[in-house]
C-alpha cells in the first residue's frame, strides 16, 4: 500500500491535478486572478445572498470546506515539503495553487449546478451527482460510485483517525494528557456539532475558523517580522532554488528541481484539496441562484489555504533558519516559531495542531456524509454519524501510521474519476461562466469591465 501510495503520489497524480487545472485555466482565460479582487469581496465582505435556495450562507459554506483544508498540512506539510524538496518546494506550491483554484472553481460551478434536494429538503452535491447526471449512461454512474466509495473511506481515515490522533498527540506531547483523554473530550465536542448536520457544522465554522486562520497568521507573521532582515535572501532562496535546486541540512544533501517540484506540487495539491472533489460538496450546500458566485467564493478557499497560509508558514521557517536545522516535519515548524516567540510559539504550534486537526474533522464528516447518502440513502446518516464520532474517540490511542498511506491512496482514487468528470463538463462550467459574466455589468465587487469569455 505503501508502494503504491508514494507511486501515485510521485509523478502521475501531480501531473494529472496539474494538468487539469492547466486546461481550465487556459478555457477560463485565468478567470482565478482575474476575478480574485471580486471574489474575495463575495466571500469575506457580502457573505450572503438574499433569497438564495440553499442550506447555509456563501461564507460558512467557504468556512466549512477550509475547516477540511486548513489542517495539520498546512504546519506540517509545509515544512515536509521544504525539508525534501528545499525552499523551491514553496515556489511550486504557490503554482499549484493557482492552477489549483481553477480547478476548484469548477469543481463549484458544477456542483452547485447539479445538486439535488434531499428528503428533508437539505441540499446535496459534489462530483457524484455531477457525473451521474452531467455525463450521461453507465460511464457517468460508474465514476460517480467510485468517487462515493473512496471519499467515504477517506472520511474514516484521513478524515477522522488521522485527525484524531494528531489532537492527542500534540497535547499529550506538551501537557502530558493521556490520549484516551483527549480521545473521548474531541469525541464529544465533534458530536455537539456534527449531529446537528451541515447547519450546525457551517454555523460553528463560520465563526471559529476564521478566528483561528488569524490567529495562527498573526503568529506565523511576528516571527516573519521579527527576522524581517532575512526576508528578502528568503524570497529570493525560494525562487533560486525552485529552478536550480538547493541543499538542505548545512549542504548535506543536494535537491534538484525535480524533488522541488514534486514535493512542492504534491503537498500543494494535498493542502487545497483541489481536484478531490470536496469542494463541490461543500459548494452545493451554500444559499444561492447562481453556481458562478458561489464558485467564485469557493476558488478563494485554495488562494487563503495555499497562497496565504502555507506561504506564512514557509517564510516563518525560512526566515528562521530552521530548514537548514536538520529537523523534519512539525519539529521544524516548532523550531522556527520558538525561535521566534520562545515558549509562546511552542504553544502557537500546538494548539494550532490541535484545533486545526479537530476542524478538520467537522468537514470530512460532512464530505463522508453526503458522499455514503448517495450510495445507501438518507436512512444511513445517523448510524454514520454515531460510528464517526466512535472512531474519532477510538483513534487517539490507536496507531495509524498505514493509515496516512490508505489515506492518501483514498485521496488519489477520489481525484481521479472528478478530475476525468472536470475535463469532461468542462464545456457546462464555460458556458455557466459565459452566463453569469454577461449578465454582470458592472461585476460584484469591482468596477472593471466585465469580462468576456
Amino acid at each position: 500500500m505503501t508502494t503504491a501510495h508514494d507511486w501515485i503520489w510521485g509523478v502521475p497524480l501531480p501531473i494529472l491535478l496539474v494538468g487539469v487545472g492547466l486546461y481550465l485555466t487556459i478555457l477560463l482565460r485565468g478567470l482565478q486572478l482575474r476575478r480574485l479582487r471580486s471574489a474575495l469581496s463575495l466571500a469575506l465582505v457580502r457573505r450572503s445572498e438574499r433569497g438564495g435556495d440553499g442550506d447555509i450562507s456563501h461564507f460558512q459554506a467557504l468556512m466549512t470546506a477550509m475547516s477540511a483544508t486548513v489542517g495539520t498540512g498546512n504546519i506540517v506539510g509545509v515544512a515536509v515539503a521544504i525539508g525534501a524538496g528545499g525552499p523551491g518546494a514553496l515556489f511550486w506550491m504557490w503554482v499549484t495553487g493557482i492552477f489549483a483554484m481553477a480547478v476548484k472553481y469548477s469543481e463549484a460551478v458544477l456542483g452547485v449546478r447539479f445538486r439535488e434536494t434531499d428528503s428533508r429538503g437539505e441540499k446535496a452535491g459534489g462530483p457524484m451527482y455531477y457525473l451521474e447526471h452531467g455525463i450521461r449512461g453507465g460511464v457517468g454512474r460508474g465514476l460517480a460510485l467510485a468517487f462515493a466509495c473512496f471519499a467515504a473511506l477517506a472520511a474514516f481515515g484521513v478524515g477522522n483517525g488521522v485527525q484524531s490522533q494528531a489532537v492527542a498527540d500534540a497535547l499529550h506531547g506538551a501537557f502530558g494528557v493521556p490520549h484516551w483523554i483527549v480521545g473521548i473530550v474531541v469525541a464529544v465536542c465533534a458530536a455537539a456539532v456534527l449531529l446537528g448536520g451541515i447547519t450546525a457544522i457551517g454555523r460553528f465554522t463560520g465563526v471559529f475558523v476564521p478566528i483561528m486562520i488569524l490567529l495562527y497568521l498573526g503568529a506565523a507573521g511576528t516571527v516573519i517580522a521579527l527576522n524581517l532582515s532575512a526576508l528578502p535572501d528568503s524570497l529570493s532562496l525560494v525562487f533560486e532554488s525552485a529552478f536550480q535546486g538547493t541543499a538542505v541540512g548545512g549542504g548535506a544533501l543536494g535537491y534538484t528541481i525535480i524533488e522541488a517540484t514534486r514535493f512542492g506540487v504534491a503537498h500543494g495539491a494535498l493542502s487545497s484539496q483541489s481536484g478531490l472533489g470536496t469542494g463541490g460538496i461543500a459548494a452545493a450546500a451554500a444559499k444561492t441562484r447562481e453556481p458562478v458566485r458561489q464558485a467564485l467564493v469557493s476558488m478563494t478557499q485554495t488562494f487563503i489555504d495555499t497562497i496565504v497560509v502555507c506561504s506564512f508558514t514557509g517564510l516563518a521557517i525560512l526566515s528562521t533558519g530552521a530548514w537548514e536545522s536538520g529537523r523534519e516535519g512539525v519539529q521544524m515548524t516548532q523550531l522556527a516559531f520558538h525561535t521566534g516567540l520562545g515558549g509562546t510559539g511552542d504553544l502557537v504550534v500546538t494548539f494550532g495542531l490541535a484545533l486545526f486537526a479537530f476542524t478538520t474533522i467537522l468537514g470530512w464528516s460532512y464530505y463522508g456524509e453526503r458522499s455514503l447518502e448517495y450510495l445507501a440513502g438518507r436512512r444511513a446518516i445517523r448510524p454514520y454519524r454515531f460510528l464517526f464520532v466512535a472512531v474519532v474517540a477510538i483513534s487517539a490511542v490507536v496507531e495509524l501510521d498505514v493509515v496516512w498511506s490508505w489515506s492518501g491512496l483514498m485521496f488519489a482514487l477520489m481525484a481521479l474519476p472528478n478530475l476525468v468528470g472536470l475535463l469532461l463538463l468542462s464545456g457546462i462550467v464555460l458556458r455557466e461562466t459565459r452566463s453569469y459574466l454577461g449578465r454582470q455589468s458592472p461585476p460584484e465587487g469591482g468596477r472593471q469591465s466585465p469580462i468576456r469569455l
